[in-house]
């Protein structure tokens, strides 16, 4: 009679097997990158899509795997644009990669110090104080005009090639590249952390925090360690759009921006990171194909997608796709096991 192993034992194993790179997942990359190539006409909105997925994939984190509900997100991808803008303006730090990380640690630690208002109360209480928030952020952007130029926006933005080697050119090409880099990057490290035993205790976190604290996991602890990491994704976010298109303005912390992302990660699904990333393209080419298509009413035909989401049910739609989730997981059955970093992946306890 086979003994059973105790349940720490098989956690290796269990880690290794979720951090295992698929078919689908590595197609979907690939698919980014020939983006390049394919549409040649088309990177602005692109570096737009990356962007947003960039936001989407940091409110994720919080939503999807700590259940943190948030209507004020966009205060933090506001502060990373005003920050990369003004480091630049300035002259303080105009390479972009320095820059970035400045604004991105800068968020962090905005999202830090707002973390104990948030985790008090419940999710109605989380709503109102994120949206309180972002709202107080955006009327400080507006009152303080002499640093952030008040209602017409931060200008004069210069920024250095990247890296000192690839400058941004007016049709795009370098900002997507760049912008894509970071998001695969910043994908690649949250889908470690997320895959990691924090993130399966962010997730026990979300099922119940009283059964989680209870096993002895420090929930605060842990929903302060990802709000703050969230916010500096987010962060990123917003130094990429203000350093893609040389400015930035006061619609980065308005809360139809939050709503946006918010409904981006509806669309896409939350809780596998993936969704924000799929949201977004969705999202942005159905605004700007409907935009050309009626420019009044684009909004309303966003949200009856949303709403027919809503009607059809998300595992319905799911459904649909299983032939091909199926084909893929059969052809990723020859391919070698330790791909994408997954050393232990084909090791077996």
């Amino acid at each position: 009679m086979p003994s059973l192993r105790p349940l720490a034992a098989e956690l290796p194993e269990v880690l290794a097997r979720r951090a295992r790179w698929t078919v689908l997942e590595i197609g979907f990359w690939l698919a980014a990158a020939a983006a390049y190539f394919v549409f040649p006409n088309k990177y602005l909105i692109m570096t737009e899509i990356v962007i947003w997925a960039l936001f989407a994939l940091s409110l994720d984190m919080i939503l999807g795997y700590a259940g943190i509900i948030s209507l004020g997100h966009a205060a933090f991808f506001g502060f990373g644009a005003y920050a990369a803008g003004l480091l630049a303006s300035h002259g303080i730090i105009k390479e972009p990669v320095l820059a970035l990380l400045a604004a991105g640690g800068a968020s962090t630690l905005l999202g830090f110090a707002t973390s104990f208002l948030v985790l008090r109360g419940s999710d109605l209480t989380r709503l109102m104080v994120t949206l309180g928030i972002s709202l107080v952020l955006r009327e400080i952007a507006n009152k303080w005009s002499e640093l952030t130029g008040g209602a017409d926006g931060l200008q004069g933005i210069t920024m250095q090639p990247v890296l000192g080697l690839y400058r941004f050119d007016m049709f795009g090409r370098t900002g997507f590249v760049y912008s894509l880099v970071v998001l695969f990057v910043l994908f690649v490290v949250a889908r470690r952390i997320m895959n990691s035993p924090f993130g399966l205790s962010l997730l026990a976190v979300k099922g119940n925090p009283l059964r989680a604290a209870a096993i002895g996991i420090s929930v605060d602890r842990r929903l302060v360690a990802v709000y703050s990491l969230a916010a500096g994704y987010a962060g990123i976010a917003g130094a990429l759009l203000t350093q893609t298109t040389a400015f930035t303005s006061l619609d980065v912390l308005s809360f139809d921006r939050s709503a946006d992302v918010l409904l981006v990660l509806i669309i896409g699904g939350a809780g596998y990171l993936y969704g924000g990333l799929i949201g977004a393209v969705i999202f942005k080419f159905m605004q700007d194909w409907l935009a050309n298509l009626t420019p009044q009413y684009w909004q309303f035909w966003v949200g009856a997608v949303l709403v027919a989401i809503v009607l059809i049910g998300r595992d319905r739609i799911g459904r649909w796709f299983l032939p091909a989730r199926r084909v893929a997981e059969w052809i990723g059955r020859f391919r070698p096991a330790r791909l994408f970093g997954g050393a232990s992946a084909g090791k077996r306890a």
